[in-house]
C-alpha cells in the first residue's frame, strides 16, 4: 500500500510441535450476532473453540480479528487502527486494520472509496457468512466475501468477490490485504537456489516502489527467503512485489506465526509488474497482500480471489535462513497437505 504514511524425522517431530492446538469445544463452530468490538456493536464472531473471527457489519467488508480464543487483544494477528484516516475527493478512508477487499491496481481515489457504510450478511452454513457491500457508486463494483473457519483447527478460507455492476468491461484483480498487529517479521519465500549453471533464465521477478530503499536494516535480503520487520520507531514506507510461486507468505510475531496461502497461475498476468504478492509497511503496521490474475471483467460478471489462514503457537524461527526454514518446512507442508485434503 503506498498511499499511508508515507529433514525427515525431525521435520516431523516439529511439524507435531506446530500443529495449531485445538480446544475443548472442536468440532462444532458457533456464528454469534450483535458482539460488540473496538466500539462498533453489530460485529459477527464465528469460533470453533480454538480460533476466533470478528467479521464487521456497521463498515466493511473487514475481517478485524483473527486470534486464539481467550488470547487477549494482543492474540490478535491483525492491527487495529483507529486514528488512521487518509482524505480523498471521495471522502475519508480509514485504515482501520484487519483484512480488508479491494481491486488492484492501485489508484487513487477509485481504490480508496471509503468503506464506511453499514454492509448485509448472509449465513451461508454452520461455519460459513458472506459479507456483501453495497455497489460503490464510483467504481460500478461490488465487494463480497465469504469466510469459512473449519470445525477444527485454525484453518481460514477467504474467498474475495468482485463483480462489475457497471455498463462496460473492466480490467482489474482481486486484492486481500491484511495489516498484521506490530512488533513482527513477514517471511516471504524465494524459489529454490541453485548456483550459476543450474538454468540460464531468470528465476523471480522482484518489484520495488520508488520508496523502496534495499538498504533499510529492516530488510533481509537472503537466498532463500526475504523478510521485512516492522519497526514501531521507523515511519519510513516501504513496499516490494515478488512473482510468488510457492503460493505462501508468513508473518511471526513473538512465536505467534500467521500463514496465509494463494494461488499462483503460470500463465496469468498479474498487476504491479507481475505480482502476486506483496508486503509493506511503516511505523504503524505491516501489511501482508495477495493479488489475482488480472482480469476484463464484463458487465454482471464476478470474480474470485481465495486466500487460506492458520495460525500456529510457539514457533522458534531460530537463527538466519536455516532457522526460517527449519521452522517453516513442516508448517509449509502441513497447510499444503490440507489444502489437498490429506
Amino acid at each position: 500500500m503506498n498511499k499511508l504514511m508515507g529433514v525427515a524425522v525431525c521435520a516431523m517431530s516439529l511439524a507435531s510441535l506446530l500443529l495449531p492446538t485445538v480446544g475443548k469445544a472442536q468440532g462444532k463452530v458457533t456464528v454469534e450476532e450483535h458482539v460488540n468490538y473496538n466500539g462498533f456493536s453489530n460485529n459477527i464472531r464465528l469460533s470453533n473453540g480454538t480460533v476466533e473471527l470478528i467479521l464487521t457489519t456497521e463498515y466493511g467488508p473487514r475481517i478485524m480479528r483473527y486470534a486464539f480464543v481467550g488470547s487477549g487483544d494482543n492474540g490478535n494477528v491483525f492491527a487495529t487502527l483507529p486514528g488512521v484516516t487518509l482524505k480523498t475527493t471521495l471522502g475519508d478512508w480509514y485504515i482501520r486494520g484487519g483484512t480488508r477487499f479491494w481491486h488492484s491496481p492501485e489508484n487513487d481515489p477509485r481504490t480508496y472509496v471509503p468503506d464506511n457504510s453499514p454492509i448485509s450478511f448472509k449465513i451461508l452454513s454452520a461455519n460459513s457468512v458472506e459479507l456483501i457491500e453495497p455497489t460503490e457508486v464510483a467504481t460500478g463494483i461490488q465487494k463480497s466475501a465469504t469466510i469459512t473457519l473449519d470445525p477444527t483447527g485454525t484453518r481460514v478460507t477467504v474467498v474475495e468477490h468482485l463483480t462489475n455492476k457497471g455498463l462496460w468491461p473492466i480490467n482489474l484483480a482481486g486484492w486481500t490485504l491484511s495489516a498484521m498487529h506490530p512488533g513482527g517479521k513477514a517471511i516471504l519465500p524465494q524459489e529454490p537456489f541453485a548456483g550459476h549453471g543450474g538454468s540460464l533464465l531468470p528465476a523471480r521477478p522482484i518489484v520495488l516502489w520508488t520508496y523502496t530503499n534495499m538498504a533499510d536494516p529492516r530488510w533481509y535480503w537472503g537466498k532463500e527467503f526475504i523478510t521485512l520487520t516492522q519497526d514501531p520507531n521507523n515511519s519510513a514506507a516501504q513496499k516490494l512485489g515478488i512473482l510468488n510461486k510457492q503460493g505462501w507468505a508468513a508473518y511471526d510475531r513473538g512465536g505467534l506465526l500467521f500463514i496465509k496461502r494463494f494461488g499462483f497461475h503460470p500463465d496469468a498476468t498479474y498487476p504491479d509488474y507481475n505480482c502476486n504478492n506483496e508486503a509493506y509497511t511503516n511505523n504503524l503496521f505491516l501489511e501482508m497482500e495477495s493479488v489475482g490474475p488480472l482480469t476484463e471483467l464484463q458487465p454482471d460478471a464476478t470474480l474470485t480471489h481465495t486466500e487460506h489462514w492458520w495460525l500456529y503457537k510457539n514457533v522458534d524461527l531460530g537463527e538466519g535462513e536455516a532457522g526460517i526454514k527449519n521452522a517453516m518446512d513442516p508448517i509449509v507442508q502441513e497447510t499444503a497437505a490440507q489444502l489437498m485434503g490429506k
